[in-house]
């Protein structure tokens, strides 16, 4: 079958293969996308999917907190220039309080909030009015902890990652310390038990496919895959995760030495998953195919 141009790339997105390696693979699959990650990842080429997160959205992300309430957010705006405004930054910073004082249940509660005299949604207005950029508040989420929970919220580089995380028991400053790791490695799920079995089912599955393609004799394979699937959740789980300050121990065990436990955690990263503008792509295609 043909596979477009557009896919191709995705492909490439996804894995960092070559374009004919891509190719191939979309081909072979029939255009389907997840099953050519997988084939590329059983020949050895593509380690593991990478999906890009470097996008044109930007913005600022922001973190409230009000006793035992936080809020993340994230505001989009057109251009970074608009980032470094004043205007913007103040209004970022009022979205996120309003949010942590009003709790909203979703979106169009949380535009209705009100700010100063106006509601988000007219003081996002207005400053788009002025800003002449399109301005939105893209995603929020509100995070309750008790009073023997602690809450460390990180933001890096001015509010472009923001991490906010939750422990039972230790203290605000190890929970920050969590926050900062969190902002820096991305997990994706808190522990083990949170990876959903699909997920393993599959990781599994592709790995024992990879590792018999490697010519490894049969009776050793299932031991090699074991340890395999070890390295790739203490990749993706936060508790399993080498310590950034610390890599001789993991984070759940740096926060138990604190006397806490992982409770749950939040990462946003501005403009993560908004689909990114390529316009040298097809220049790039036809050289290569003149090439």
């Amino acid at each position: 079958m043909a596979v477009s141009i557009q896919q191709i790339k995705e492909l490439r997105e996804k894995t960092g293969v070559g374009m004919m390696d891509a190719k191939k693979a979309l081909v072979a699959t029939d255009g389907d996308m997840d099953k050519a990650v997988d084939v590329l990842r059983e020949k050895g080429i593509a380690k593991a999917e990478k999906k890009s997160d470097r996008v044109a959205a930007e913005g600022l992300a922001h973190i409230s907190v009000a006793g035992n309430t936080a809020a993340v957010i994230e505001v989009n705006s057109e251009t970074d220039f608009v980032s470094a405004n004043d205007k913007f930054q103040n209004l970022v910073k009022g979205i996120a309080d309003a949010i942590v004082a009003g709790k909203p249940a979703d979106m169009d509660a949380a535009l209705a909030l009100k700010m100063g005299d106006d509601t988000i949604k007219a003081a996002i207005t207005e400053l788009t009015a002025v800003i002449g950029e399109k301005i939105s508040l893209r995603r929020f989420q509100v995070v309750e902890k008790t009073d023997s929970q602690n809450f460390g919220a990180y933001l890096h580089n001015g509010g472009q990652i923001a991490a906010l995380t939750v422990l039972e028991g230790a203290d605000e400053e190890t929970a920050r310390d969590v926050a900062m790791h969190v902002a820096a490695i991305n997990p994706k799920y808190l522990d083990q038990n949170a990876v959903p079995a699909d997920v393993l089912a599959h990781e599994k599955a592709v790995l024992t496919e990879e590792t018999k393609n490697e010519g490894k004799p049969e009776k050793i394979i299932p031991k090699i895959v074991e340890g395999r699937m070890r390295k790739y959740l203490s990749e993706i789980a936060l508790a399993d995760q080498e310590f950034v300050k610390d890599p001789d121990q993991t984070v759940a065990k740096y926060v138990a030495s604190k006397g806490g436990k992982l409770v749950s955690f939040v990462r946003y990263e501005v403009g993560e998953g908004i689909e990114k503008k390529e316009e040298n792509f097809v220049d790039e295609v036809m050289s290569q195919i003149k090439g």
